[in-house]
């Protein structure tokens, strides 16, 4: 029997599992039993609808064994079990791509910590926090064989053949000084009933109960087995009969996380379709929520049977934040996840269940808005991707995002913005591109501020992308203040127009500049700066073609930008009088090159910036 290391992730793990991270050590049988609930869930789906498994006999159980005397507990199940290759795979190494990122991730928080631990489905390892030996024997469903995988936690592991009379899983605890607290049986009842009492199959304790004898007047020990759960799929309960802290143990189990969920909406729906969905909102963002393959974090149920945890079309991808169980009556058993993409019952459900999540946050945001905004903290960024990809729920989705805005301190709705109008606004203005220190000293913002406007500022890289889709909130114009064309809006009626008068330098500037713009005209909205640069209506602004070229469309057509110059400005006044010579020549391109610097755009070639800088500065001082 050879010996084989750990996965080095798994050491550096286990290490910090059994040395700094777990606060309460008790959660091993809930992580031991939740594991076991899994393998029962996957091989009742099996016997149901594959031949394969159809002759099997089933007797879903999940036994716990105590030895007092030998200071062993063990965790045994009837699942789908596992041979010797998953052994290796699912106790020795961790599969998961993100688990060097999660290590990176570490604070040293204990708390935080073990939650991260939690989302990364490794709880089996907890066990090693209570004993210093641990040994799995398992049977795969199917197969003959049996293997026994042993291990102390920190010198790797051995596997050797084994024998088990049926399929599944016994995990066999050494318990050590930490674990021995656990060697009681009124102690594992109550941990049951605690973490695990919601588990759809019986648990059953087998220990020695102490019970009074009147005759011999005196406590006697005997070897009993009960039940310890309640054995029934919570969701399926009317909500009149469960507590807050049924659901927050239920969401605990289903989506590993270690903290409570911030809400939860259960949905019986009864008429032309029957399902159930209990939907969780979790309080921190999952590790993988912008990573392309995601754990999917709803379960699909039919009739109360586990079918399917990886199907990423029970919901849509902007609420993949989103935990918790659709329980379906009206789905055949032997369902797929390439069925249910046409399946029109999954469908309707989705539909429903959107609507649902959707509706209730929103009763949310109105009447427990400090609840409202540590969701939108976390959450803000994938509901702004539902804009892009749900146009059937957009306006509702309008109503939920939180903007920056340069009249308020945090975070404003839409409809608050628009409450703030002034008498004659043309619309909802707001900016997008670069950093928010950046934006909201961007001379784009110079007359708005001037005149009292309010303005939202957009600084995520998704905002350009969704918000220049949008043109509306209800019946008023969202207008992004980058473009060309809002500038008209705050043009004041009978205002001489300053583009004649301002033409002579409009063409030497234009002259100079070349092909690096598109235009150079007369700005209305600047009021200190002299000059900015902004985009045609249906042209991307600098900040998205540098976005563009960064995703690695290198041969992104680049539109040119516009710079506008400030009539008023002294510089400008002074260029305007100034004879086509060197200085203006280099006040031209000082003038285009700051505005980029504005828009947080690199110069193409700074040390050229640099030498007209230089020049300019020498003729000032």
């Amino acid at each position: 029997m050879a010996k084989q290391e750990f996965q080095t992730e798994v050491n550096q793990l286990l290490q910090l599992i059994i040395h700094s991270l777990y606060s309460h050590p008790e959660i091993f049988l809930r992580e031991l039993v939740s594991n076991a609930s899994d393998a029962l869930d996957k091989l009742r789906h099996l016997t149901l609808v594959d031949e394969a498994y159809k002759g099997l006999q089933f007797n879903p159980r999940i036994d716990l064994d105590l030895d007092e005397e030998k200071q062993t507990l063990t965790i045994a199940d009837t699942g789908i079990g596992m041979n010797e290759e998953e052994l290796v795979s699912h106790l020795g190494t961790i599969a998961r791509s993100g688990t060097k990122n999660f290590l990176a991730q570490l604070s040293g928080d204990a708390k935080k910590d073990s939650n991260l631990i939690g989302q990364f489905g490794v709880g089996f390892y907890s066990a090693f926090m209570v004993a210093d030996k641990i040994e799995v024997v398992s049977r795969k469903a199917g197969e003959e064989k049996a293997w026994r995988w042993i291990s102390d936690g920190s010198t790797g592991f051995e596997i050797e053949p084994a024998e088990r009379d049926v399929a599944g899983t016994t995990v066999l605890l050494h318990l050590n000084e930490e674990g021995k607290q656990y060697a009681n049986g009124w102690r594992l009842q109550e941990i049951v009933k605690k973490y695990s009492n919601h588990i759809a199959f019986p648990i059953f304790l087998t220990y020695d109960k102490s019970e009074w004898d009147e005759k011999e007047k005196k406590s006697i020990k005997q070897r009993v087995t009960e039940q310890v759960n309640a054995a029934s799929a919570l969701w399926r309960r009317p909500k009149s009969e469960l507590k807050d802290e049924d659901y927050k143990e239920l969401y605990k189990s289903i989506s590993g996380d270690w903290e409570d969920p911030l809400f939860w909406f259960h949905t019986r729906a009864e008429g032309s379709l029957e399902y159930t969905t209990l939907f969780f909102i979790p309080s921190r963002a999952p590790l993988d929520l912008y990573q392309a393959e995601y754990k999917v974090g709803v379960k699909l149920y039919v009739k109360r049977v586990f079918i399917l945890d990886d199907a990423k079309e029970l919901l849509p991808q902007y609420l993949r934040f989103v935990r918790g169980i659709i329980d379906s009556e009206d789905l055949p058993l032997n369902v797929s996840r390439e069925i249910l993409q046409q399946n029109r019952v999954l469908t309707s459900i989705r539909t429903a269940s959107v609507k649902k999540i959707l509706s209730e946050l929103k009763n949310i945001a109105a009447n427990e808005p400090e609840k409202y905004l540590a969701f939108i903290k976390e959450f803000n960024r994938p509901l702004k991707e539902g804009l892009y990809s749900d146009f059937a729920n957009r306006e509702t989705l309008l109503e939920l995002i939180r903007f920056k805005s340069t009249k308020v301190d945090g975070l404003t709705s839409l409809a608050d913005v628009k409450s703030r109008m002034k008498e004659g606004q043309k619309g909802i203005y707001y900016i997008t591109g670069g950093v928010e220190s950046l934006l909201r000293t961007s001379p784009l913002l110079e007359i708005y501020k001037k005149r009292d406007l309010e303005v939202l500022i957009l600084d995520e890289d998704i905002d350009e992308i969704v918000f220049s889709g949008i043109e509306k909130y209800g019946d008023v114009d969202l207008k992004s203040v980058n473009k060309a064309s809002t500038g008209d809006d705050l043009k004041d009626e009978g205002e001489p127009d300053k583009t004649e008068a301002l033409k002579p330098l409009l063409d030497k500037l234009k002259a100079t500049l070349g092909d690096r713009v598109k235009d150079v005209r007369a700005s209305a909205r600047l009021a200190d700066s002299p000059s900015c640069i902004v985009s045609d209506e249906e042209e991307p602004s600098m900040q998205m073609q540098q976005m563009m070229r960064a995703m690695g469309q290198k041969d992104f057509p680049a539109p040119k930008p516009t710079l506008e110059i400030n009539p008023d400005h002294e510089i400008v006044q002074k260029l305007l009088a100034r004879p086509d010579d060197a200085v203006t020549e280099d006040a031209a391109w000082l003038l285009f090159d700051q505005a980029l610097l504005m828009e947080g755009v690199p110069l193409q070639d700074p040390a050229t910036f640099v030498q007209r800088l230089n020049r300019m500065m020498r003729l000032s001082i």
